[in-house]
């Protein structure tokens, strides 16, 4: 652990280095940085980096930015002093609770945390020359759900920079009551690794590791600004939400709900990539879009520069493939401009499809019925978390399956016509599906591919979903709505519709030799809807 923990301090002191070096943009201006140590909730110490900036005039509007989940104060050392030198801004960047250096335990965004950027807010304005009406917060995942739980307790905080955060802990993490098992892992080892678990979290872990979500589940309210809408409302705090659309920690679809909710200046934006990878580059300083997005909005509601930023239409979206470019709208319900409604026909064998494969038609089809075996996997899969993501935002590599092989026996699959003219996927698909589980619990995965002439899919979007006590034998209607998503389907593809069992991702229910069966009864046909829109003018 001290390796791990020294490796990183000198990544992150290597990015320091380079980021405090770069020749400031404005002549008469620049910064002084301090490290300090700054009293938290329960006078715990809080190691902070505070950037001053010099060459300017009377108080200045602070910026207070909260590390994301396994980082330090140094996380946002780039952007930090940029907004510093080139804005004016007085910033404070600290390690949150638990972590690193920092004093007590991880709460996991709890009372606590909040508690400690009160505090630092509250440092701030007695020891630098920070303007108590202009005060902004922003972070990056576990600094972006700080902040925005802080903005919903002090109506101090005018406006907030969520990047890659939550609004719905227990919707990101038991999705349709379904464990996102990678992402669970992944940040309690981070945790254990790079800080010291609070007797919450270890309970969490502990119980976790006996199957039981529920202590996890309790928690998690009081740990979502999702409840606390009428707090942040009220407020009137501008929320900027920056989201990509293949986050395998807190999927999308919980922040486009919340965005929906906020009846203050508020703006989304969403892109390729997976949790944080959309704007990392940015915290270090590098260009970065949504970084510069972010300037300006504190620029505007903290500064009250007239840079257009109220005039714009706030909700930007940019395909997860190709190199499309991006596409404004007034509101989130903006984005689906019209709709593909299929209904799901019997899967059957043919002369052009030798697995039994069944088709997404005009018209709804019902009476029918198709078993398939539950607790094996097929080549369908939702992908690797962060991976996955990364390789569609930077490489244009999309989470792919060979149609022709994902194995009926263990699957229903639905395919399409050809889309003569392609089209742009724009919104959360919904799919309808009633199914008989032979057992209580069992897990089920919808995916839905945009597919060549040659069966090669691409993942457009994919959603879990546990039956949990069911009635084995019974038939259960299920109504999925999948992640939100902006993708072209070029011309001549399909698309189609998988439903399997397991998914390397999640905690599956359900066990080998265990089956399901897939039915359209006439008072609940089987169906699938996917919202559309027209690319921008000009887009690839």
């Amino acid at each position: 652990m001290r390796a791990f923990r020294a490796a990183c301090a000198a990544v992150l002191a290597s990015l320091l280095a380079v980021a405090l070096t770069a020749p400031p943009a404005h002549a008469g201006t620049g910064t002084d940085v301090e490290y300090q140590t700054i009293t938290g909730h329960g006078g715990i110490d809080i190691p902070a980096l505070v950037i001053t900036p010099t060459g300017y005039e009377g108080p200045r509007p602070l910026l207070v930015m909260p590390s994301a989940w396994a980082t330090n104060k140094l996380l946002y050392v780039g952007a930090a002093k940029k907004l510093a030198y080139e804005s004016g801004y007085q910033v404070v960047s600290y390690t949150s609770r638990g972590f690193w250096n920092s004093g007590g335990g991880i709460e996991v965004a709890g009372p606590e945390d909040v508690a400690d950027a009160r505090a630092v807010i509250d440092w701030a304005l007695e020891n630098t020359d920070a303007d108590p009406d202009r005060i902004g917060m922003a972070g990056i995942s576990y600094g972006a759900g700080i902040s925005l739980l802080t903005a919903a307790a002090d109506d101090r905080v005018k406006a907030v920079g969520a990047l890659s955060g939550w609004a719905d802990l227990a919707e990101s993490i038991y999705a349709n009551e379904t464990i996102s098992y990678q992402a669970v892992e992944l940040l309690i080892a981070a945790g254990h690794l790079t800080g010291n678990p609070g007797e919450k979290l270890l309970e969490m872990e502990r119980e976790y590791r006996k199957g039981n979500v529920q202590p996890a589940l309790d928690l998690a309210p009081e740990r979502s600004v999702s409840t606390k809408l009428d707090a942040i409302n009220a407020n009137g705090t501008a929320v900027m939400i920056g989201h990509a659309w293949n986050d395998g920690i807190f999927p999308p679809g919980q922040m486009t709900d919340f965005y929906r909710e906020l009846e203050g200046p508020k703006r989304l934006m969403l892109s390729a990539g997976d949790h944080a990878t959309p704007e990392a580059f940015g915290a270090v300083g590098l260009p970065n879009e949504t970084w510069e997005e972010l300037n300006r909005w504190f620029d505007h509601h903290l500064k009250g520069e007239d840079n257009g930023v109220d005039a714009e239409d706030p909700v930007r979206v940019k395909p997860n493939n190709g190199r499309g470019d991006w596409a404004s709208y007034p509101d989130w319900d903006a984005v689906s401009e019209g709709e593909l409604a299929y209904g799901l026909s019997e899967p059957r064998r043919s002369w052009e499809n030798w697995q039994s494969t069944g088709g997404l038609v005009e018209e709804a089809e019902t009476g029918w019925n198709y078993r398939a075996g539950a607790g094996r996997g097929t080549t369908a899969e939702s992908g690797t978390l962060l991976l996955s993501g990364a390789l569609q935002q930077f490489a244009d590599i999309p989470t792919g399956v060979s149609l022709p092989l994902v194995n009926r026996s263990y699957a229903g699959v639905w395919t399409g016509p050809a889309l003569s003219e392609g089209t742009r996927v724009s919104g959360s698909p919904e799919a309808t599906v009633t199914v008989t589980p032979s057992t209580a619990d069992q897990s089920l995965y919808f995916y839905l591919y945009a597919v060549d002439k040659h069966g090669t899919g691409a993942l457009v979007t994919h959603e879990p979903y546990t039956l949990r006590d069911a009635e084995p034998g019974t038939p259960a209607t299920v109504d999925v709505e999948f992640e939100p998503v902006v993708w072209d389907v070029p011309a001549g593809h399909r698309l189609a519709l998988v439903v399997d069992t397991k998914d390397a991702r999640y905690t599956d229910s359900g066990a080998r030799g265990e089956s399901v069966e897939f039915t359209s009864p006439e008072d609940a046909p089987s169906g699938l809807t996917v919202p559309t829109a027209a690319p921008p003018s000009g887009a690839a």
